[in-house]
């Protein structure tokens, strides 16, 4: 049932795609625009990024600035800020005005400069949105947005709830209050529930919670995304070096961190550069200058398979039977080096492992690579007898699995690791990359077993 529901949204979609693209044409644009307007958000932003440039720009200022800002919040970043720049200033300015701070500096960041520079001159408040240019858009500072609500100690629950009342903020500003001093440090949290139940003359101080979980503004999305989830949390505070409270990450803010990470390792894990953008908004010469790189890097890597067998030539001339367990042993490596690649990479992203644990973990890949080993060390030397190959060859290529699979299963383990170590994103070790130097490895590894067994 949910497939095909979904098929019948995604159908449903195209029809009314297919209605605003002749309303456009036909030039009834305020019929395009109910039909817009008729969708929910998600839908709306879909749709608008399927229509071409010319169309968007003559579609967009006839919405709302309300709801223009909502679109654009939910459309891709780069697909927005290529849509804005393409409107008047003062169309953006008004949209501009109608968006958290946080997304405001998201939309200005990805715009050229001078652009950028221009709409903040023209906001009514650009104080609130200028500090959060300042930094990394991959940073707790990015991610922040400044307009948020803070409650003092000395406040009452009486006082706080009517504080409340009057700002009116966002849902997902509502939960959790922080509680900063008269010099503006963060020094407590409370939650709505306990405001509600609490007596009216209860002073906020008597009721926080000052074991407060914070960032720098400086630190990685990653890690904010990581706190939050481990300690499930629906707001993070962001602080300066002297703990004072700058900006709030809200939970919202952080299942999109999740979902580009996870599109990030994803595209890694093939053996590509990440995409910026949408897989059908990127241009054939940009997915294929994101590809080329690790493509090339992986066909020279991939001649060292080529050079173990040249090596090795004499033996495979003795022995032809040899090259028969060629595929078999170098693809059963290969498996167990990205399955192990793979547990270790997700270890380490979700906190399992760190960087520290170089020598359990490769201990513990050590005992399961020797156990996987023997299973497929009797398999194989049973299909080499099913196959009708001598004793001495079975025993070899039983004998070469055990060893390749521990191997492999090392390499998994040490290279991610190091690479953390490195502060290189662990993904790239993995996949493709992982595969082709097992290739190699296990080669060098199968003849020289058989070499020791068959006295080649």
């Amino acid at each position: 049932m949910p497939n095909w529901r979904c098929s019948m949204e995604t159908n449903i979609l195209d029809n009314v795609l297919a209605q605003m693209r002749n309303a456009l044409k036909q030039k009834e644009i305020q019929h395009a625009v109910a039909i817009l307007q008729s969708l929910r958000l998600p839908d709306q932003a879909e749709l608008l990024g399927e229509l071409n440039n010319d169309e968007q720009v003559r579609l967009l200022p006839r919405l709302s600035p309300a709801e223009s800002a909502d679109i654009l919040e939910e459309m891709d970043e780069e697909d927005a800020a290529e849509l804005a720049a393409a409107l008047p200033a003062t169309a953006v300015i008004s949209i501009v005005e109608e968006m958290a701070p946080d997304e405001a500096a998201d939309l200005l960041g990805d715009m050229d400069p001078i652009q950028a520079e221009a709409i903040l001159a023209g906001l009514e408040n650009p104080e609130e949105v200028r500090p959060l240019l300042l930094h990394s858009d991959d940073s707790a500072g990015g991610l922040m947005t400044s307009e948020f609500l803070v409650l003092r100690q000395q406040m009452t629950a009486a006082e706080a709830l009517h504080t409340i009342h009057n700002w009116k903020p966002g849902a997902e500003m509502i939960y959790y209050l922080f509680v900063v001093d008269q010099h503006g440090r963060l020094c407590g949290v409370v939650n709505l529930r306990q405001l509600i139940v609490a007596e009216p003359e209860t002073l906020i101080m008597n009721i926080m919670d000052t074991e407060v979980i914070s960032v720098p503004t400086g630190t990685d999305q990653e890690e904010c995304a990581r706190l939050m989830t481990r300690y499930d949390l629906l707001a993070l505070p962001v602080v300066d070096e002297n703990n004072r409270l700058l900006g709030v990450i809200t939970f919202d803010d952080i299942t999109d961190v999740l979902e580009d990470e996870a599109t990030e390792d994803i595209q890694r894990l093939g053996g590509a550069q990440p995409l910026d953008r949408a897989y059908l908004s990127t241009g054939v010469f940009t997915i294929a200058r994101k590809r080329i790189g690790w493509l090339m890097l992986l066909f020279i890597t991939e001649s060292l398979t080529g050079s173990v067998l040249r090596f090795f030539e004499d033996e495979l001339q003795a022995v032809v039977a040899l090259s028969f367990f060629i595929p078999l042993l170098i693809g059963t490596g290969g498996n167990a080096g990205s399955q192990t690649t793979s547990t270790i990479i997700r270890a380490l992203a979700v906190g399992d492992i760190d960087k520290k644990d170089v020598a359990r973990t490769f201990w513990h890949e050590i005992r399961t690579g020797a156990l996987l080993g023997v299973v497929m060390g009797i398999v194989a030397f049973v299909r080499a007898r099913i196959w009708g190959s001598p004793n001495t060859l079975a025993i070899t290529v039983s004998i070469a699995i055990l060893t390749i699979v521990i191997w492999a299963n090392a390499l998994g383990a040490i290279l991610p690791l190091l690479a953390a170590k490195l502060r290189i994103d662990p993904t790239v070790v993995s996949g493709p990359a992982m595969s082709t130097l097992v290739d190699a490895t296990g080669l060098f590894i199968y003849f020289q077993v058989a070499r020791m067994i068959l006295k080649l």
